[in-house]
C-alpha cells in the first residue's frame, strides 16, 4: 500500500483527490494513503518565511532549506511509527526527467514517497543535493508550483491498486503499459457523422480484434512516438507479427519520403 507524504505550501490542492474520482475509490478503500506537511510549520522567526531572495540577485525568491528539512524529517518520522522504511525523496522541477509508466508502476507497487512540492524560483540547490533522491518533470513547460505535478503522479499510481479500476484489464491496456501508445477506442452507435466503426471490432473474433489492436498500437506509437517501438524493438520485445507490422509502416514511410522528393 503506498503512503505518500507531500512536503506542500498548499495542502488544499490535494483535498480533491480524496472526494473525486478514481482516487477517491482509492483512499476510501485504504489502497493509497496521503499526508501533507507544511515547510512554514518548521520554519523560524516571527514572519515564519519559507523563501528568501537568491544570493546573486535576479528576480524572484528561492524556497529555504532549513524549513523543508523540518517538513522531511517529520514524515520520515511518522512513516517510522507507522512501521514503513525511509522513503525516497522526489522533487517536481523542470530539470528533472521526464516521468514515466514504468516509474510509476514501480512506484505503485511500492511502499510509496516523500514529495517535495517547489514554489517560487525553485529550492535551495543544497536541499536537493543532500536531500533529494530524484527530480521530475512533467514536460517541457513551467508551472508555479509542484502540486499538480504530485497530484498527476498520485491519480497514476492510484489508477494501478488492485481493486480501485472496475476493471483490472483497464491498467494493463493503457497507454505506456507495455511501452505502446494505446490504440483508438469506439463505442455506439456504429455510424456517427458518416464515420463507421471498424469492421473487424463489430465480427466477435476475439484473436483479430487483438491482432487489429495490437497493429494500431505499432502504427500509432510510430506515427507519433517512434522512439517507443524503436526501445522496444532493441529490446527483442515485438513478435514476428510486430515486425511484419513495423517492416510494412517502413515502407510505407520510405515509399512517402520517395514521393516527396520526386516532387521537389
Amino acid at each position: 500500500m503506498p503512503r505518500f507524504d507531500v512536503l506542500t505550501l498548499f495542502a488544499g490542492y490535494f483535498e480533491p483527490l480524496r472526494s473525486q474520482g478514481i482516487c477517491r475509490r482509492a483512499f476510501d478503500s485504504g489502497a493509497l494513503q496521503l499526508h501533507a506537511w507544511n515547510p512554514r510549520d518548521h520554519a523560524s522567526g516571527a514572519h515564519r518565511s519559507v523563501d528568501d531572495r537568491p544570493y546573486g540577485g535576479g528576480p524572484g525568491m528561492v524556497m529555504l532549506a532549513e524549513p523543508l528539512l523540518g517538513a522531511l524529517r517529520a514524515a520520515q518520522a511518522a512513516r517510522r511509527e507507522a512501521g514503513l522504511g525511509a522513503a525516497p525523496v522526489l522533487l517536481f522541477s523542470p530539470t528533472g526527467r521526464a516521468l514515466r509508466q514504468p516509474e510509476v508502476q514501480e512506484l505503485a507497487a511500492s511502499e510509496g514517497a516523500v514529495l517535495v512540492c517547489g514554489r517560487y524560483e525553485g529550492v535551495d540547490q543544497r536541499f536537493i543535493d543532500r536531500y533529494v533522491d530524484r527530480e521530475i518533470s512533467l514536460g517541457d513547460f513551467v508551472l508555479s508550483g509542484g502540486e499538480i505535478p504530485a497530484m498527476a503522479l498520485i491519480d497514476a499510481v492510484a489508477r494501478l491498486q488492485p481493486g480501485v479500476l472496475g476493471d483490472e484489464l483497464s491498467a494493463q491496456q493503457d497507454s505506456f503499459s507495455d511501452g505502446l501508445l494505446d490504440c483508438p477506442h469506439y463505442t455506439r452507435p456504429p455510424s456517427f457523422e458518416g464515420s463507421e466503426v471498424p469492421q473487424v471490432l463489430q465480427s466477435g473474433d476475439h484473436a483479430r480484434i487483438a491482432r487489429w489492436r495490437r497493429d494500431r498500437m505499432i502504427e500509432l506509437s510510430w506515427l507519433r512516438r517512434p522512439e517507443l517501438v524503436l526501445e522496444l524493438e532493441r529490446a527483442g520485445r515485438l513478435d514476428r507479427h510486430d515486425l511484419r507490422m513495423l517492416a510494412t509502416l517502413r515502407a510505407r514511410n520510405a515509399e512517402t519520403s520517395g514521393d516527396a522528393s520526386g516532387q521537389a
